[in-house]
C-alpha cells in the first residue's frame, strides 16, 4: 500500500455519507447504529460501514487548584465502568455533561459547587478531546480551576443522581505521584494533573497576581 499524500486533518465531514442511523437503545444514555460511507486516503470511497456508538454528548470537567497553597481538590466515587475492575471507587477531577443552554465553563463551576462544595474563581482550559472515538460520541473539555482549598471537605453530590462524592485534599506532588503510581485511572484527570505538572509554576505566577 503507498503512504498517503495527504496530510493530517484534510478530511471534512462532507468527506463522510450518513447512510442510516437507527436507535437501537434509550435509557440514561442512548445506543445508536450508523451506516456510513467515507473517502478513502488513497481515493475513491469505502463500502458501506456499519458501528454501534454510545452517545454521550459533551462534557466539561476541571481540576480545582489552589495556587496559594499548591494544592488540588479531588473527589472520589463509585464508578460502574469500574465495578468489577480493581478500583471500583475511582480518584477523579470534577466533571458533568453539558445541557443544551450551558457553556462547559458554567458546567465546571456548577459542578465544582455540586460535587465538591467549592466556587471555581478563574480559570484556564487546558484541551479537549474524545475519550474513546471508536465507539463514542463524548467529547470532553478539560479545564483548571483557581478555588480555595481549605474551604473543601465532606461528602457531597445529589441525592436524585445517587451520587456520593468524597472529597480529598491533596498536594500537587501527591497527586501528581497516584497518576506515577497508577491509582488514578481516569484519563480526563492524569491529562489535568500532568498538565498542572508541567505548568504550575506560570499558572502560580499568572495566579497570585
Amino acid at each position: 500500500m503507498q503512504q498517503s499524500e495527504r496530510s493530517p486533518g484534510a478530511f471534512t465531514p462532507n468527506d463522510v455519507e450518513i447512510v442510516s442511523t437507527e436507535t437501537l437503545f434509550q435509557g440514561f444514555f442512548r445506543m445508536v447504529k450508523y451506516r456510513f460511507k467515507h473517502r478513502l486516503f488513497q481515493g475513491g470511497w469505502s463500502q458501506t460501514i456499519e458501528r454501534e456508538m454510545f452517545e454521550r454528548g459533551h462534557a466539561a470537567a476541571v481540576l480545582p487548584y489552589d495556587p496559594i497553597r499548591d494544592q488540588v481538590v479531588m473527589i472520589e466515587q463509585i464508578r460502574v465502568g469500574a465495578l468489577e475492575h480493581e478500583h471500583p471507587w475511582q480518584l477523579e477531577i470534577v466533571a458533568g455533561i453539558i445541557d443544551r443552554d450551558e457553556t462547559a465553563e458554567q458546567v465546571v463551576r456548577r459542578e465544582a459547587e455540586e460535587e465538591a462544595g467549592i466556587s471555581v474563581k478563574r480559570t484556564e482550559k487546558i484541551t479537549a478531546y474524545y475519550p474513546s472515538s471508536g465507539g463514542c460520541s463524548e467529547k470532553l473539555d478539560v479545564y483548571v480551576g483557581e478555588v480555595d482549598a481549605s474551604l473543601a471537605h465532606g461528602v457531597h453530590g445529589l441525592d436524585d443522581e445517587g451520587e456520593d462524592i468524597q472529597v480529598h485534599v491533596m498536594s500537587r506532588q501527591d497527586a501528581y505521584q497516584c497518576v506515577k503510581d497508577g491509582r488514578i485511572e481516569n484519563g480526563a484527570s492524569i491529562i489535568a494533573l500532568q498538565w498542572l505538572e508541567l505548568n504550575h509554576e506560570n499558572l502560580r505566577s499568572q495566579w497570585q497576581q
